[in-house]
């Protein structure tokens, strides 16, 4: 099978590559580079075909998506501070961009489009856990944008016959996830924090919650989404773990694993973030066979391991 996977030099999309090459699949990359990096690509670099460009440019979705079977449309701008610092960038590469990977897996007869999605849709619903079924409140540009593009896929579905699945991510965190970005998520940012004995910064009382996912329960949700029958298409699934930890205990559990004894400082709430998050899985589970396969714990050991030994081949 050929697949196509936007933004795979990308933290979530390299580790889609990685898994699809070893399978034996042709594999094209779509990507600009502004985020992602050709060192997330270098074991598979050799074996598969990158198509440098972006999803803003319909041109490069075209001459990527060409001949392919599915489609795995990672590419995005992610974090919500940048979308509020910058909502119109947000918007053209997550909503347009999105519409333009569709527009062209459309015209090439692809089989299936999976989109990454996100669960800052759900908003500030005080409902837990969050259900696909639950109305919509998004508090930031950057959830409107992914919003969009969920809705952008049920329409094609609807109204051409491509068949789509949405998946909601929740707090992806694993190996290449970059610490380094002035948008970067907590975990990579508290590991990097713990190694080097410095104080990470944590936004409100801390006691927010988030249901953090591996990054391998993200590629197993991507592949069954790619296997599932038609009539699971057209629809939204969220992808977690279906549990959740404050960001209390996400510092303290870290700076366990690295041994550090260093103390958080906290910091203003952040606008546009939620309070609590929590994915139901019971529709995935039902429709796609998903399960997590790797559960918190041993994905915090597995990304400490990575980054600390980083740190020491640095």
């Amino acid at each position: 099978m050929r697949y196509v996977v936007t933004g795979g030099a990308g933290f979530i999309g390299s580790h889609l590559v990685e898994h699809l090459v070893d399978a034996g699949h042709e594999v094209v990359v779509l990507d600009d580079f502004s985020t992602g990096r050709r060192e997330n690509l270098a074991s598979v670099l050799g074996k598969i075909e990158v198509v440098e460009g972006s999803v803003t440019d319909p041109a490069a979705c075209e001459r990527a998506i060409a001949g392919a079977d599915y489609v795995l449309h990672q590419a995005a701008l992610p974090s919500v501070q940048r979308s509020i610092d910058d909502p119109a960038t947000s918007h053209a590469v997550n909503a347009t961009g999105t519409l333009n990977v569709l527009l062209a897996a459309r015209d090439a007869g692809v089989r299936r489009v999976v989109y990454a999605s996100s669960s800052s849709s759900y908003g500030d619903s005080k409902e837990l856990p969050k259900r696909e079924t639950m109305v919509p409140r998004p508090l930031s540009p950057y959830a409107v944008s992914k919003l969009a593009g969920e809705a952008y896929c049920r329409a094609f579905s609807a109204s051409f016959g491509l068949e789509t699945i949405a998946l909601r991510y929740f707090n992806v965190f694993g190996p290449r996830q970059d610490p380094n970005s002035p948008y970067g998520a907590a975990i990579p940012k508290f590991i990097a924090a713990a190694l080097a004995g410095e104080r990470p910064t944590i936004f409100g009382d801390g006691e927010q919650t988030r249901d953090f996912t591996f990054v391998a329960n993200v590629v197993r949700a991507n592949l069954l989404a790619c296997e599932a029958p038609s009539s699971a298409t057209g629809e939204v699934y969220n992808v977690g773990c279906g549990s959740r930890v404050t960001i209390n205990e996400l510092w303290w559990r870290i700076r366990e694993l690295v041994g550090a004894s260093v103390e958080s400082v906290h910091a203003p709430a952040r606008p546009g973030d939620v309070r609590d998050s929590l994915a139901s899985l019971d529709r995935i589970r039902e429709a796609l066979g998903y399960e997590p396969v790797v559960p918190l714990a041993e994905g915090l050991r597995r990304t400490v391991e990575y980054f600390a030994a980083a740190r020491v081949a640095a």
